[in-house]
């Protein structure tokens, strides 16, 4: 799952940072306010913020948008009724005034401790447990790195915001087919030009080969899904993609901070993203599979997260996944 950019960032930051290539550099601060700002706030305001403390009552306070910041996302995968999981977990360090985003993954059945239930279990039922708030104290504590911001997406938002952007390009060139007798069963044909939003979700649902693929899968997703807003030619669909996420999207991230953090990008250069997935070694406990985390990849993420945070740090020496030999 190397290579995707946020579920939510990739439909939120990415879907309003697209924008800044319809228009360019003095006219992209008027246009996006004249066009998007207040559909951007009263979305926002109206289905998507929700403050996070426990209660949900307190106020996240603003970062600055010049400086780096954290944020959780969170891919919810509920379907109908039944309780939320997390399929999607990553760490997300987004540096605004060089528009470069690095996405840490962990798997789903990353073996850790739950903070907040006094035991280990796998990292994805965290929010099962405890929402967005247990995910982000365990997520927290994996890689010893606090978070400034979380946001969630429910999977069928961007099933619809695929469909909204008229589908997008996957490098499937095998047939696949999800056949376990427990599983939803569906087939994707290979080598098709543009996936539509159902093919898409199930291209990052799928797992019957492994939980590591998936990341990846999911990655490779999220980062097509950016190239495909980065390439749009004109604004009228800014509109209807916030609507789709405003409908699917949970986030503390204030509605202000989202327009200041827009117009940075917009004036800013296309976005980078930089992916990194924790690997892990397979273990059965009791009966069940889980993931132990690999102590080397685990330093490596935290040492990264490090360095993306520090803002005094030059671009041309941030940490890639390429480094890792040379740091170890």
């Amino acid at each position: 799952m190397k290579k995707k950019i946020i579920v939510v960032l990739a439909l939120v930051l990415v879907l309003i940072g697209s924008g800044a290539f319809v228009f360019r550099k003095p006219l992209a601060m008027l246009a996006f306010d004249i066009f998007l700002s207040d559909r951007v706030v009263s979305t926002l305001e109206g289905k998507s913020y929700k403050p996070l403390d426990g209660n949900g009552d307190v106020t996240t306070p603003i970062v600055e948008t010049v400086k780096p910041f954290s944020v959780l996302l969170l891919g919810s995968d509920q379907r109908g009724h039944e309780t939320a999981r997390s399929d999607t977990m990553i760490y997300a360090v987004i540096r605004p005034k060089e528009s470069k985003v690095l996405l840490v993954s962990i798997p789903r059945d990353t073996y850790t401790e739950i903070i907040g239930r006094g035991k280990k279990d796998k990292i994805n039922h965290s929010f099962a447990f405890g929402g967005q708030l247990m995910a982000k104290n365990t997520m927290e504590a994996l890689l010893d790195h606090k978070l400034d911001y979380y946001a969630t997406i429910n999977f069928v938002g961007l099933r619809d915001a695929v469909d909204e952007l008229g589908g997008v390009e996957l490098p499937i060139e095998k047939d696949i087919v999800n056949k376990g007798v427990d599983h939803e069963k569906f087939t994707i044909k290979a080598n098709q030009s543009i996936y539509n939003g159902t093919d898409a979700l199930n291209y990052v649902r799928y797992r019957e080969d492994s939980d590591f693929n998936r990341t990846k899968r999911q990655q490779v997703f999220l980062d097509q899904v950016a190239k495909r807003m980065m390439n749009l030619n004109q604004i009228i669909k800014i509109p209807q993609l916030l609507d789709i996420m405003g409908s699917n999207l949970q986030t503390d991230m204030q509605p202000k901070f989202i327009i200041d953090l827009s117009k940075q990008l917009l004036t800013g250069n296309k976005v980078q993203i930089t992916s990194y997935t924790v690997m892990g070694e397979s273990i059965r406990l009791n009966g069940i599979s889980y993931d132990r985390v690999d102590e080397e990849d685990l330093k490596f993420a935290q040492d990264s997260i490090d360095n993306w945070m520090d803002n005094s740090i030059p671009t041309d020496q941030l940490l890639r996944p390429e480094d890792q030999d040379k740091a170890e």
